[in-house]
């Protein structure tokens, strides 16, 4: 709700605040499954899971250093590589929705390429492709929700 609210509020108004809005949830919402993930599904322990999200992170906000990188979407190669990365993860060590984290990071990955061809794009297409990256970008969302959904075994994510 907090994604598409935002994402709603800053394609309505274009303000400062509301790409703060836009951006906010998306980047929570990452660092958060990262979490979830590498603690329930992967098993990490505490220390190394959380140099793994700071290093998403890091990687995260420097791609916020480059707008004018790949039509703004530079920010979005650290998603893409890291779903990559659970993905093969994913793949090797569960039985349930195997390829499902794999699919997400390709989907998210065609997202992306409708996002930064957007603007040469509406040259010819009067819609352009952005509504593309949302869609595919919803799609992916789910794909990871179900996932992580998948039979993950519960424990501590803190302990």
């Amino acid at each position: 709700m907090a994604i598409g609210t935002g994402s709603f509020l800053f394609h309505t108004v274009a303000t400062p605040w509301a790409r703060v809005l836009d951006l906010a949830p998306v980047l929570l919402f990452q660092v958060s499954y990262l979490w979830l993930y590498s603690r329930s599904a992967a098993a990490m322990p505490v220390g190394p899971a959380a140099v793994l999200v700071l290093g998403f992170l890091a990687a995260v906000l420097t791609g916020l250093q480059f707008p004018e990188v790949l039509n703004g979407s530079l920010v979005y190669a650290p998603a893409v590589i890291a779903i990559t990365g659970v993905g093969v993860h994913h793949y090797r060590t569960h039985d349930r929705a195997r390829l499902v984290l794999l699919a997400a990071a390709g989907v998210l990955a065609i997202g992306v390429f409708f996002r930064v061809i957007d603007r040469a794009a509406c040259a010819a297409l009067p819609l352009g492709t952005h509504f593309l990256w949302h869609l595919l970008t919803a799609r992916a969302l789910y794909a990871l929700g179900r996932a992580l959904l998948a039979g993950v075994p519960s424990r501590p994510l803190l302990a």
